[in-house]
């Protein structure tokens, strides 16, 4: 017909009319052909094509438009048309005949089709839907699709087709039968009790004879259908969630693999209790290849032809959908749990490492695995870097429960008071490279060499917080697991606890702030906290600096640029509270009355009042601060406080303008009970023995201390001793006070006579 088709096209002007007459003779009879043809084809698929009389007259009208075709070709050859005109209808009268042979092709693969169903020869089914599907398409492809008998035969198609698929649907859940728990009770490892999968694959599997027909059948007519992949991802989602990821998560969980007297397999999970929270690698590994195994032996060991990828197991597509979810489980539900807590135990974490290797060897053997797919076993080579991330972690939630924990559970720190140091590795010990770097360490001899005394760069006894001591612990501990490690274990680890104190140096003070504000007890011990922190920074790189690995040995190993900050911060932290203490203070003074007209028995009384709550309150700071505070932190701290008060007290009683008699004597009174009670503030120390030291030695801490002496002197005074005790301006009076100061408390003392005249003109700078 080709050739026939090329030679009608091939002409050039007119035909002769004998040759078109005897063309068209033949064209004739094959149309008359073709005619009986589909109406044989019409009336037979009638009731399938068709559902009313309607399509089957649609159908005739086309068979019709063939005659008329036929006419008007025979019409254009009586009239001599132009070939133009007869090409286009000799073209088109072919691919009518052209069409004829399709819709034979048709209806002989949908006889085939339903002969191979109704035999449940799948493959057969299969292969003639989609051979009846392409000449569809095919017509489709030059007729357009708006023809009713185009339309009837794409509906044909969609029905067998789900029709097929039904049936395969049908077969496949005969061989892999699941019995899932009640949605409701999906939840917790005991709902996972409740399922099973059986496997039946129509009978015994013998050895001779593998795969099984129908099972090869089956899936091989899924993939001619597109459906084999859609297939093994609904099975895979429920594999995952029922089967494999409760195997990997649980401990406790076993798979049971039980033949079934000529049912097939039966698959189901069992309990058995352990107090492990999560399985080991080589546990998890064991059960999932039960799992895998039993379904490569009974359903997946099976080869199908793939349009788009060619032959390929249908492990291979399974292996495809489970292995990064199930891969992702393995590794966030097992080997991260199974990363060592200490560096020592990673050179067992080898046994691992081999047991991932074999594990994915079994997998690429069953094509569950490509070549290329290793995810699992990279994780479990990076064991390094994973143990020191995990490490990092666990040190940064420990060392924050430690920072947020209580403060006032304190240890004492003496000169005596050691860390609990790991044993480290001798400098010199290992290869040369090491030798050079402890030579480089080695201080120069020098000549008159004179040693340090026993206590030089130790602490003050003092107290600290007993979590602060374990936090530093927490950091050598971390530090010496970076001993012996790769550089960058090493770098991540020592990193860390450079994190720690930076974390301290933010969390502890907003966490604490409200108590240390508020308790000055706590503000004490957290200014020790700081500066035993920096104190330690001091020298806790160097005391590593040597064991580490480059480029940590070479200087970057260190936490020297940290200790101004925690020096600084601690002091803040103290001086915040003092600043409360000295407005509290200043608070207590103001309802003194200015210490004024005390000749009224209301204002002593205020005033007598407010001078004992100031001591009161300095007593209280005292004791609140014995053996927690250093000594002379302690003694500079509590000088500071009466030093305000006194101050407060000299400057109220220098601004009185008339001090009268008996004025006078109630404030040398008062001011006497602070020279007398002031210096008992100071017991830094709990043996009372031991404080009289400090307690002599007042005028050290309070600078106003003389000078509050010399004016409680002059309350009592007369003008001679006044002259007496300024000496011209060289007497202690005038080591205290200016010549301004002393004349206008002279007028205030003193009623204006000859003799304060006199004394008046006596007293002045020297």
């Amino acid at each position: 017909m080709a050739s026939f088709v090329t030679e009608v096209l091939a002409s050039s002007g007119k035909l002769e009319k004998e040759d078109l007459n005897c063309k068209i003779s033949k064209l004739s009879r094959k149309v008359e052909e073709t005619k009986e043809e589909v109406c044989d084809i019409i009336n037979k698929r009638y009731n399938e094509f068709l559902p009313s009389m309607q399509g089957a007259e649609a159908l005739m009208g086309q068979a019709e438009e063939v005659s008329k075709e036929i006419d008007i070709l025979k019409s254009c050859i009586e009239t001599e048309v132009s070939f133009t005109n007869y090409s286009w209808v000799m073209v088109r009268f072919v691919f009518l005949t052209v069409g004829r042979d399709l819709l034979l092709t048709f209806h002989i693969a949908m006889e085939e089709f339903h002969k191979a169903l109704l035999e449940k020869k799948y493959v057969i089914s299969a292969t003639q839907l989609e051979k009846a599907r392409h000449s569809a398409d095919a017509l489709k492809a030059w007729k357009g699709s708006d023809l009713p008998l185009l339309r009837a035969l794409s509906s044909e198609l969609t029905v067998q087709r789900e029709n097929l698929i039904y049936h395969l649907g049908d077969e496949w859940k005969r061989l892999a039968v699941w019995k899932l728990p009640p949605s409701k009770e999906s939840t917790g490892m005991k709902s996972f009790l409740k399922m099973e999968l059986k496997l039946t694959l129509g009978g015994t599997k013998e050895p001779q004879q593998s795969p099984p027909p129908l099972l090869s059948c089956i899936l091989q007519a899924l993939a001619i259908q597109g459906e084999l992949q859609h297939k093994i991802k609904l099975f895979s989602q429920v594999l995952l969630k029922y089967l494999l990821k409760p195997l990997i998560t649980y401990p406790s969980l076993n798979v049971d693999v039980s033949e079934q007297q000529g049912e097939g397999i039966l698959l189901s999970l069992q309990c058995a209790e352990t107090p492990e929270e999560h399985p080991s690698p080589s546990q998890v590994y064991t059960k999932v290849l039960v799992v895998l195994k039993t379904l490569h032996t009974h359903l997946l060991d099976v080869s199908v032809a793939d349009v788009s990828v060619g032959r390929r197991k249908v492990s291979v597509i399974l292996g495809d959908l489970v292995w990064q979810e199930m891969s992702h489980c393995i590794i966030h539900e097992c080997l991260l749990h199974s990363i060592p807590t200490n560096s020592s135990q990673l050179e067992q974490y080898s046994v691992v490492i081999k047991e991932t290797e074999e594990f994915e060897k079994s997998l690429k053997e069953m094509q569950y695995l490509r070549g290329d797919a290793t995810e699992l076993l990279k994780y479990a080579r990076d064991i390094n870097c994973h143990f020191a991330s995990k490490k990092c972690k666990d040190v940064i939630v420990a060392a924050r429960k430690l920072m947020t924990s209580e403060m006032h559970n304190t240890v004492k720190i003496t000169p005596d008071s050691k860390l609990s140091v790991p044993k480290l590795p001798s400098p010199g010990s290992g290869d040369n490279k090491g030798k050079q770097k402890a030579k480089k360490l080695e201080a120069p001899r020098l000549e008159n060499e004179k040693q340090l005394g026993a206590l030089t760069l130790c602490l003050p006894v003092c107290r600290i917080s007993e979590s602060v001591q374990q936090l530093m612990e927490l950091a050598l501990h971390t530090l010496s697991e970076a001993v012996g490690s790769s550089s960058q274990c090493a770098t991540q680890l020592f990193f860390t606890v450079r994190n720690i104190f930076q974390l301290f140096y933010d969390v502890v003070p907003t966490y604490h702030k409200g108590n240390l504000l508020k308790f000055p007890h706590l503000a004490a011990i957290q200014h020790n906290n700081c500066m035993y922190i920096a104190h330690h920074l001091l020298t806790l790189g160097h005391q590593f600096r040597p064991h580490l690995p480059d480029p940590l040995s070479e200087g970057a190993a260190t936490f020297v640029d940290l200790v101004p900050g925690f020096r600084k911060l601690g002091a803040q932290c103290f001086l915040a509270q003092l600043n409360v203490q000295r407005a509290e203070m200043l608070e207590r003074l103001s309802t003194a009355r200015n210490f004024s007209n005390l000749d009224d028995e209301e204002n002593y009384s205020a005033a007598s009042k407010a001078v004992r709550q100031v001591i009161h309150q300095l007593k209280r700071l005292g004791t609140v601060w014995q053996d927690v505070l250093p000594v002379n932190i302690y003694c500079k701290a509590i000088g500071t406080l009466l030093n305000t008060a006194i101050s407060e007290l000299i400057a109220k009683i220098m601004m009185l303008e008339d001090i009268s008699t008996e004025d006078g004597e109630h404030l040398h009174i008062l001011c006497q009970t602070i020279i007398e009670e002031g210096p008992l503030v100071f017991i830094p120390l709990p043996e009372e023995s031991k404080n009289k030291k400090y307690q002599e030695e007042v005028s050290v801490y309070v600078t106003k201390w003389i000078t509050f002496k010399e004016l409680v002197i002059v309350l009592r005074a007369n003008l001679q001793e006044i002259v007496d005790r300024w000496a011209e301006g060289k007497g202690p009076l005038a080591l205290e006070f200016c010549s301004s100061e002393m004349k206008s408390l002279i007028r205030a003392l003193f009623q204006n006579t000859e003799r304060r005249a006199v004394a008046l003109s006596k007293i002045k700078d020297s």
